[in-house]
């Protein structure tokens, strides 16, 4: 019963958010912040994670392909579609849980510890809305980039680690990057992508705002966001 009824309440805090916002200009300074919060600080460890993902997995499909008669530009066709598909928004979304969820469980969890949330709610603010939603509307939004541009990264260091080993040539690896591109597979890959960053911030913002007691409990919250969000990451990868 525990369970259903964080459930519950988990779905009365999404309710909170369509509302229409008492200030405009306030909600949308803060989207702009979290927009550059969750975007910005976030590019170099989703290239640094991207760029090796797509090395690795090219370096270990040419040098499988490399004993087979299968032609060595297959290895750049299953580079583009694994990274398409699979690696880069959902590694990506695993490893911003641990960095964007925490940081949002603890913010939140700190706001509620230092009463600033209860301080919010006494001027008439409606803190679900204006804590949960611009992250929410920046996480929608730059998270499906940050997608794109980990798949773009991991395809180029497919290529560039294809091209140092000698196992592959970069003619051999763009000519499987272009062959075969299926459009829909572009879509699911965004589609994962909004998905995943709505669960991100939903679970973690829950897991702050919602948080009681003092810095333990942060920190147990914080933990807690990081490893639902997680595990319902990879649960939405499989049905998707």
């Amino acid at each position: 019963m525990e369970y259903l009824y964080q459930f519950g309440k988990y779905i009365l805090m999404l309710k909170e958010l369509f509302v229409r916002p008492e200030r405009k200009t306030m909600y949308w300074i803060e989207t702009l912040r979290q927009m550059y919060q969750i975007g910005v600080d976030s590019i170099i460890i989703v290239f640094i994670i991207s760029f090796f993902i797509g090395a690795v997995s090219a370096v270990q499909f040419a040098y499988n392909l490399s004993t087979t008669i299968t032609p060595m530009y297959f290895v750049g066709y299953i580079v583009k579609e694994s990274m398409i598909l699979e690696f880069a928004p959902t590694v990506s979304a695993l490893i911003l849980a641990g960095k964007v969820g925490s940081n949002i469980a603890s913010e939140l969890g700190t706001m509620r510890l230092t009463e600033q949330i209860d301080a919010l709610e006494i001027m008439g603010v409606n803190t679900v809305a204006y804590l949960v939603g611009p992250k929410l509307i920046a996480a929608v939004t730059m998270i499906p980039l940050l997608v794109a541009f980990a798949a773009a990264i991991g395809i180029t260091g497919g290529m560039l680690a294809g091209m140092t080993s000698g196992l592959v040539s970069s003619t051999e690896y763009l000519q499987g990057v272009l062959s075969w591109f299926i459009p829909r597979n572009t879509y699911i890959m965004m589609l994962k992508a909004f998905v995943f960053s709505f669960l991100i911030v939903s679970i973690s913002s829950y897991k702050g705002y919602y948080s009681k007691g003092g810095a333990l409990e942060i920190g147990k919250a914080s933990t807690s966001a990081v490893v639902i969000s997680c595990i319902t990451i990879l649960i939405a990868d499989y049905l998707i």
